[in-house]
């Protein structure tokens, strides 16, 4: 893997971090909680020997700016409509990774004029089961614990543990590199802050709060693909199988011998999977007529019991 050069704008008086790559039709890739561009490094290359590749730096991650400020799914989507706008970027297939799904699936519905497919990866948005580690971030007292669980020795002793773990080939122990790289970054405080306000705006101590059951039915105006690692323990497998019966025209690729990293544990296969489905469909048409017909039919099920 080679590194990027990672290009800077200010939107709204908050500095984003981007990288940009390759030439064709526009990909923007979308990473997950604590994670920055990086998270796509082992397929960026091999995407943009096809595609235009984006990878920000979501607002509190990476190199982007970490402010107080409006960490919603809607406030993310609004900000990669912007990011694309001042690129020149008219349309993209948006590609989302766990929190990164969640934003992406924000992003196709407030500007489904704008996505011309949706691809969801171990992505969060499908049913209320998360980790544990994920749930404890809301707890009263985290920033706090984890500002002591971060002072330099305890942090460097911790984080040299995991990735020793995560190198056993223990499959329970497979992401645990990823978590590392998480853990290092709450030793800064604004990284912290800006965490803590992400994961209470989706999640409570019972799971997942953001859910895409009541609006999955309008994704019959949209090609979707949901990739998803076989062993992946932060966000179980099986909601993949809740993507198939909320989005029955769903494409439905569960990855064996993977983990919550899917496109990291098996680059070669995640391009793969990636550029069939953009081969294999047409981008999807915005029509103000249809998505008016698919809201006044409803889904198919009523919400209450696609929870």
């Amino acid at each position: 893997m080679r590194e990027h050069p990672v290009h800077h704008v200010t939107i709204h008086g908050h500095r984003r971090a981007y990288v940009k790559e390759g030439s064709g039709p526009a990909l923007l890739l979308l990473h997950g909680l604590g994670c920055s561009h990086q998270t796509w490094l082992p397929v960026l290359d091999q995407l943009a020997s096809r595609y235009t590749v984006i990878a920000p730096d979501l607002l509190g991650h990476g190199e982007s700016d970490k402010p107080r400020a409006d960490y919603s799914t809607g406030a993310y989507a609004n900000g990669m409509r912007d990011l694309l706008t001042l690129l020149g970027i008219d349309k993209v297939t948006v590609v989302g990774h766990s929190f990164g799904g969640g934003v992406a699936m924000q992003f196709a519905y407030q500007f489904p004029e704008r996505t011309e497919r949706l691809v969801l990866v171990g992505s969060g948005g499908l049913g209320p089961e998360v980790s544990l580690a994920i749930r404890a971030i809301t707890t009263i007292g985290f920033h706090q614990v984890m500002g002591a669980l971060s002072l330099p020795g305890v942090r460097h002793v911790a984080t040299g543990g995991l990735r020793a773990l995560s190198r056993t080939g223990i499959k329970e122990f497979r992401d645990l590199d990823e978590v590392a790289a998480v853990y290092e970054t709450l030793g800064d405080p604004a990284s912290r802050a800006a965490i803590r306000h992400v994961v209470r705006a989706v999640v409570d101590w019972q799971g997942q709060i953001v859910s895409m059951a009541d609006r999955a039915y309008l994704t019959e105006a949209m090609p979707m693909c949901v990739v998803w690692g076989e062993q992946d323990r932060v966000i179980p497998v099986s909601h993949a199988a809740r993507a198939a019966e909320l989005a029955p025209a769903a494409r439905i690729e569960v990855v064996p011998n993977s983990g919550h990293f899917p496109h990291k544990d098996h680059p070669e296969r995640f391009v793969k999977i990636l550029h069939d489905f953009i081969r294999s469909t047409s981008p999807a048409s915005y029509s103000r007529a249809r998505w008016r017909r698919l809201l006044q039919q409803g889904p198919a099920v009523a919400p209450a019991e696609a929870v």
